[in-house]
């Protein structure tokens, strides 16, 4: 058994690309070297769904989180809307664990939550199909 990563973007008419991990991590360290013009000036959705393989074939999907990236006017990856994001959405998730500061026990921090919401979305069930069955190898999408 092992598990595999995948990387899905989907644009305004839920059309399907998928990105290489390779060429996002790419993006995040050299966004003006990996310009993607088809969604410039776009607040882009995208899937990264975990999928369990057995003698490398999917088998199921384990676990999906939903993002949004953001490209600029030039069709380049904003790396920093990505991050800031990410960093709300561990610290809401490491929240309970760690608890408040003493000195903050009485103060809700609104703020990451409101970072968070803005970096993710809900899919329908049509689009949760349609990544299932990318993320499977069960249909074909173009890649980026």
């Amino acid at each position: 058994m092992g598990l595999a990563f995948r990387r899905f973007l989907l644009d305004r008419e839920d059309a399907l690309y998928r990105l290489p991990n390779t060429t996002f991590e790419r993006m995040l360290q050299n966004p003006t070297g990996h310009a993607v013009p088809r969604f410039a000036g776009q607040r882009v959705r995208m899937a990264y769904v975990t999928v369990e393989l057995t003698d490398r074939q999917p088998v199921r999907v384990v676990r999906t989180t939903f993002s949004i990236l953001t490209f600029n006017s030039e069709g380049f990856l904003d790396p920093a809307a990505f991050e800031q994001h990410q960093r709300a959405r561990a610290e809401l998730a490491l929240a309970p664990a760690l608890g408040p500061p003493a000195r903050l026990a009485t103060i809700v921090a609104a703020a990451p939550r409101f970072v968070d919401q803005g970096g993710r979305w809900v899919p329908s069930t049509d689009v949760v199909n349609l990544l299932r069955r990318a993320a499977m190898e069960q249909m074909k999408c173009l890649r980026l």
